[in-house]
């Protein structure tokens, strides 16, 4: 079984992604609870993942945003908050959820930090050792939207018009197209079907 690290109950990472809905508004609110709700969903037939903290990782995965606007500084904003707070579970996938191919020149988009920022958070990026609930959250990033669960394929077009693409670009869509086929075998059966509301509204 995998080490179990720092992770704040429900109620206090509820807590913290209200103040940081207050600090910075937006549809980043509403996405990180899909993406939450999405990973206890899933999380509840995966083999080796508890539902609980799949839904604690995935209210607090983007809470870099609360310094925002932002773009992919959230990652080392979110890290450093979170394990400001001890919470070094929660501030490792704030990192690890980009990085879904662990390599920066993946981030797509222009860098909105400095390059001292850069280097750390590659070097953040580099040393973490990421296990099932860092894939988890990587791929439940891929099926929440503000307005409710999405396809990945729905996701990457969604990413791809506000951040444009770059070289990696379809090495990472490939990727991310994986790890959701990745899922579909460790859980036994196509996870869209695991969120509800989602195949209803493809098959309408």
């Amino acid at each position: 079984m995998e080490p179990r690290l720092s992770l704040p109950d429900v109620l206090t990472a509820e807590g913290l992604l209200l103040e940081a809905a207050a600090l910075n508004p937006g549809a980043w609110v509403d996405h990180s609870r899909n993406v939450a709700l999405a990973a206890r969903h899933i999380a509840e037939v995966h083999p080796r993942l508890d539902p609980t903290r799949a839904y604690t990782l995935g209210l607090l995965h983007d809470l870099g945003r609360r310094t925002g606007p932002n773009r992919d500084r959230h990652l080392l904003d979110g890290h450093d908050f979170l394990l400001g707070l001890g919470y070094s579970d929660a501030a490792r996938i704030a990192v690890t959820h980009a990085f879904v191919i662990p390599d920066m020149e993946s981030l797509q988009g222009e860098w909105d930090g400095t390059p001292e920022e850069w280097q750390r958070l590659s070097r953040l990026m580099a040393s973490a050792r990421q296990t099932d609930e860092d894939r988890l959250i990587q791929l439940c990033d891929m099926l929440g939207l503000a307005g409710g669960f999405c396809t990945v394929e729905e996701r990457l077009v969604d990413i791809a018009l506000r951040y444009t693409f770059n070289a990696r670009t379809p090495d990472k869509w490939r990727a991310k197209l994986k790890l959701k086929g990745d899922f579909d075998r460790e859980c036994g059966v196509n996870i869209y079907r695991l969120l509800p509301g989602l195949t209803e509204r493809l098959l309408a």
